[in-house]
């Protein structure tokens, strides 16, 4: 056992005795989201570092506390990546932070997301017991499938110390398209270029500097073979006119949008309002809301920038469509309770979230209220 592990295992032992919350932290570049931490840090950051990678099986192990900037620099040397793109947030984004959170970038709706590539873990329960769940292969069918149980868990069932995950090769050729159009007929577009054998692995519709109601940018990204790259630039500009961006331009515009960094997300130019998450199927309409949008995945997600008190019209909207609706960022670092941030759970999978939380953290130590208040 590493000194940094048992640097984690400790402390554990003497809260879980003592029964007092700990906020499990890498380098806090998610600290807004989920409602606010509570109880005394205890840091991972310390416990990091490549265990193996095998290029040529496609698989990658690293410390919990890993920043991603090391692991995908690991991964670019042999022509590799991280292909559900998880977004690194000032560049201080973690391993542990990002199977934590869930969070994927651009390429989600064509590629997965983080579940889908998550092989194994390592964690520390609420009793200081040191589990392994999964492995590093695909084929992992023994027991329930905790692996992917954490991912997206907030912290709340464990401490991350290992994480196993797929990767795969850059695609050969990658290209952008961006046409001049509304937000209805680019959904429909979308949809009918989804229908359709096409390389598409990511589009952002974004409305820009136009009024609200007009048309906007729509970007998608091609990859693939060259020759279906090619194929599928004539085809897509023969129905709806467009221009190829060269990629020195469209790459960093990608990048922005995996990072939040794009001028949509400039929470400087949204006074008093919250950027609010929409997953939504994506054959979706278009929502008719009277403040700014940016659509992703195809359809699949939409971010708008809204009043806290919009919370009852908004959840409304995503659930008519058999969607729903997370607070992302508040208007404010003030009181982040005073709205809940993810949908209530009805009974009787609020039971079994319960449940599984007394499973895991019998003292109700980790993370708690992070996820919803009664975990």
């Amino acid at each position: 056992m590493t000194d940094s592990l048992q640097a984690l295992i400790d402390p554990i032992r003497a809260a879980a005795a003592a029964k007092t919350p700990l906020r499990i932290r890498g380098h806090g570049s998610k600290d807004f989201y989920g409602e606010s931490p509570e109880g005394d840090l205890l840091d991972t950051i310390s416990h990091s570092g490549i265990v193996t990678y095998e290029p040529t099986e496609l698989v990658i192990t690293a410390r919990a506390g890993t920043p991603l900037a090391e692991l995908e620099a690991a991964l670019a040397e042999e022509g590799q990546c991280l292909a559900f793109e998880p977004p690194r947030f000032d560049g201080r984004g973690t391993v542990g932070g990002m199977v934590a959170a869930g969070l994927s970038g651009p390429a989600r709706a064509s590629v997965g997301g983080v579940r889908d590539y998550v092989l194994g873990v390592q964690l520390i329960n609420g009793r200081a017991e040191h589990l392994t769940f999964g492995g590093q292969v695909m084929k992992n069918v023994a027991g329930y499938d905790v692996t992917r149980l954490t991912v997206g868990s907030l912290g709340i069932l464990g401490v991350l110390t290992e994480v196993s995950l797929k990767v795969l090769p850059v695609m050969p050729l990658e290209a952008t398209l961006v046409f001049e159009i509304d937000q209805a007929h680019a959904l429909d577009q979308l949809n009918e270029w989804g229908a359709q054998p096409l390389p598409l692995n990511a589009s952002c519709w974004v409305q820009g500097d136009a009024p609200l109601g007009e048309a906007g940018q729509l970007y998608v990204r091609l990859r693939g073979a060259a020759a279906a790259v090619n194929s599928a630039i004539t085809k897509m500009t023969q129905e709806l006119p467009g221009d190829t961006m060269d990629n020195a331009q469209a790459g960093p515009g990608w990048q922005a949008c995996r990072d939040q960094t794009l001028p949509f997300f400039n929470a400087a130019d949204h006074p008093g309002e919250a950027l609010w998450r929409l997953s939504v199927p994506q054959t979706a309409p278009a929502l008719n809301l009277p403040w700014p949008q940016l659509v992703e995945w195809h359809g699949g997600l939409r971010w708008v920038w809204a009043p806290e008190s919009s919370l009852s019209k908004l959840r409304d909207l995503t659930q008519a469509v058999d969607g729903f609706t997370t607070l992302f960022r508040a208007a404010s670092a003030g009181d982040t309770r005073a709205t809940s941030r993810f949908e209530p759970i009805e009974s009787p999978l609020n039971q079994i979230h319960a449940r599984l939380k007394a499973e895991f953290d019998p003292a109700h130590i980790f993370n708690p209220g992070r996820m919803i208040p009664s975990l």
